[in-house]
């Protein structure tokens, strides 16, 4: 198992007690990649050092602590350039320094299971290596699946290796685009139901939560991005009532954008939701935080319109229950549950069903006898509260979520 030295940067815009929180997460994060942390330091800056992020005696300092420490990686929690990793790599060769958004990568790279996300996952990486090739990345043709490497005339290995990097970033957007068709002809169908998406930041219990109202078995384990593709299935939650509800890979802190980027075909479940359900971790002392970062995934990704529900989770693991009332004020019309407890998971349902009242709309259709067809499809996935059949043609009064009675009226007209 690597051991590693944590960096934590404390600018003037974050407050003492925020970088503990932040280098606690990094340490998970860490966990999860299989990296025993066995130091924190934190450096207080006024600016960014373009050479280091650092000032240069301080990042000389930080090498001699981690070979002290005998430690294998040192990893920031900032994103690094190019020229600042490339800058530590000359004061050290024997010990790696990476940034939080290589650790993340690492962390997608041993998890993505299906095609699709180890696709995603392996664009995200391309992209993020190109501009931070050096000369230590020999060979490289090896890594990258025997794509062609025949030198040019005065072609450096450098520039073999970025041609490389390039070469697998045009396949992997080829191969990505035809997955996102498959997506896109599976999310056709799916059209005519009332789609619920789950979204939250990484471990506050979607997939738990995911299980509990399907009774599905889907992959659980308390550590961080423990599944990275999304999940759907149909939820009956009355009679009357069936939705579409899909678990998504979890959002977190200074999220890669090359990942948000990469995974926009995974993440096309949340823009394509009629409601999205938002599921935060209520014992975290973070949960403002959690809730501020979900917001900036969701603005980034262009879908803050779409209507939301709070869903506190955990409520199990809090006893105190003023704490409780207290964390509920911070939120519009939370839902409190505890989805490993099973508690409460019927007022969720209540209130998706409102929503879905809500979204539902009523209208009135006529065709002429010869479009048996149209007839026949103007009738699935909604709700036909009246049929008659007159002399010139049938009427239809159909009920239906938005999006379905939208998709009706296109075929229509």
């Amino acid at each position: 198992m690597d051991k590693a030295l944590l960096i934590g940067i404390i600018l003037p815009s974050v407050q003492d007690f925020t970088i503990d929180n932040q280098l606690s997460e990094l340490s998970l994060l860490a966990k999860t990649a299989n990296v025993k942390v066995v130091d924190k330091i934190t450096q207080r800056l006024k600016r960014i050092n373009p050479a280091f992020f650092v000032g240069k005696g301080k990042a000389g300092q930080i090498i001699d602590q981690a070979s002290v420490l005998d430690v294998s990686v040192i990893i920031f929690d900032e994103e690094l350039s190019p020229a600042q990793i490339k800058n530590f790599q000359k004061l050290s060769k024997s010990i790696k320094v990476i940034d939080r958004s290589a650790l993340i990568l690492d962390i997608f790279k041993k998890h993505a299971q299906t095609r699709e996300a180890k696709t995603q996952v392996e664009l995200a990486y391309c992209q993020y290596l190109l501009p931070r090739l050096t000369r230590q990345w020999t060979h490289l043709e090896r890594q990258m699946g025997g794509v062609g490497t025949r030198a040019g005339m005065g072609e450096t290995q450098i520039e073999i290796d970025r041609r490389l990097v390039r070469t697998k970033i045009s396949k992997l957007n080829k191969d990505l685009k035809k997955i996102e068709t498959e997506r896109t002809i599976q999310s056709q169908k799916r059209k005519m139901e009332f789609r619920v998406a789950l979204v939250g930041y990484t471990n506050a219990g979607k997939s738990t939560l995911f299980n509990a109202l399907t009774g599905d078995n889907a992959y659980v384990k308390d550590q961080l991005f423990a599944t990275l593709d999304t999940t759907v299935r149909k939820l009956n939650l009355d009679t009357s009532h069936t939705i579409l509800l899909s678990d998504t890979v979890g959002f977190i802190r200074k999220l890669p954008h090359n990942l948000v980027a990469s995974f926009k075909s995974t993440l096309k479940e949340v823009l394509e939701a009629d409601l999205i359900l938002i599921v935060l971790d209520m014992s975290s002392p973070q949960v403002l935080d959690h809730m501020n970062t979900i917001q900036e995934v969701l603005e980034d990704m262009e879908a803050e319109k779409i209507p939301t529900v709070m869903v506190l989770n955990k409520v199990d693991l809090i006893s105190d229950g003023n704490m409780i009332e207290k964390i509920q004020r911070s939120f519009q019309e939370p839902v409190t549950v505890s989805a490993k407890q099973h508690l409460k998971l019927s007022a969720l349902n209540a209130k998706i069903i409102e929503h879905m009242e809500a979204n539902y709309q009523t209208i009135d259709l006529e065709f002429p006898y010869e479009d048996g067809k149209t007839i026949a499809q103007a009738q699935e996935g909604v709700e036909v509260l009246e049929r008659a059949y007159e002399e010139d043609g049938v009427k239809l009064k159909i009920r239906g979520s938005r999006s379905r009675i939208d998709q009706i009226l296109s075929t229509v007209n």
